[in-house]
């Protein structure tokens, strides 16, 4: 049974969210045949009010999923559908590509690897390649943590201009999560600066005390964009400058080569501090 045939059926879970689940149904109802629908049409085919549908339609249409056509009257999706859509099969890509790397990059460290993408104001853990040891810290897939308190998010960020920066956090002060945490937007636009010179960003207890972090960037497209960051975790009492030159030389190859997979070749670079 396809959707657009289907009436709104109620899931009898108490998990279910009725708001939410009309508002996909509303979304599936427009196809490359049936690009505008009004309002009405969608209420007879979903079967709820004419008054509820118009509630959600303003909804989806303030949150940029769909829009007025032509004549003020009717819907139609917008690019925020597409960008959604866009934005799922890069991750997946992302992440189902980045998967052996990972765990190459693991076995050739010893350590535990992490990939990790940007997600407007914060950093998601899309993949893991855990070494087992005594070294345990709070991240699972699917972890979310504030992009400018992490050093993956320095390195996620390092695309992003000022303005746009500032637009992302309009607050004066960041909040801050350790005494390392940049106070405000100048300051982080300034350690992102920084950064940009470098072929890797390390540090130790910079968001998670104990923890040490080698973090590099992943490149999509020929436009040299960051889209990812591959990064090594391990102890900070396992700190010793000649160990961090190694991990950040072998987390920068495999970058490379995963760059390389994305459409994107990464010239060779000497490994700098």
């Amino acid at each position: 049974m396809k959707p657009n045939d289907a009436p709104l059926l109620e899931s009898a879970s108490k998990y279910n969210v009725p708001g939410l689940e009309r508002g996909l149904m509303i979304l599936l109802q427009f196809s490359r045949h049936e690009p505008v629908l009004s309002a009405p049409e969608l209420a007879r085919r979903l079967g709820i009010p004419r008054s509820t549908v118009f509630r959600l339609l303003t909804t989806l249409e303030q949150l940029g999923q769909i829009q007025r056509d032509a004549s003020g009257r009717d819907y139609c999706l917008a690019s925020g559908v597409l960008q959604l859509g866009f934005e799922q099969l890069a991750s997946r890509e992302l992440t189902e590509l980045g998967r052996p790397f990972l765990e190459q990059l693991r076995d050739r460290t010893g350590c535990s690897c992490n990939l990790v993408v940007r997600d407007g104001r914060s950093v998601m853990y899309v993949g893991r390649a855990v070494q087992p040891g005594p070294l345990v810290n709070t991240v699972q897939l699917g972890t979310r943590l504030p992009a400018h308190a992490t050093l993956f998010g320095r390195v996620l960020l390092q695309d992003t201009s000022f303005d746009a920066l500032q637009a992302l956090y309009p607050e004066e002060q960041l909040h801050r999560i350790t005494e390392k945490t940049p106070a405000t937007v100048r300051d982080l636009y300034r350690q992102i600066q920084a950064d940009r010179s470098h072929d890797y960003v390390f540090d130790t207890d910079y968001y998670e005390s104990g923890i040490a972090t080698v973090a590099v960037p992943v490149f999509g497209g020929h436009d040299r964009r960051v889209v990812g960051s591959l990064g090594i975790t391990i102890s900070s009492k396992e700190v010793n400058p000649q160990r961090i030159e190694t991990l950040a030389a072998q987390a920068c190859t495999v970058a490379r080569e995963l760059s390389g997979l994305l459409d994107h070749i990464v010239p060779a670079a000497t490994t700098q501090h």
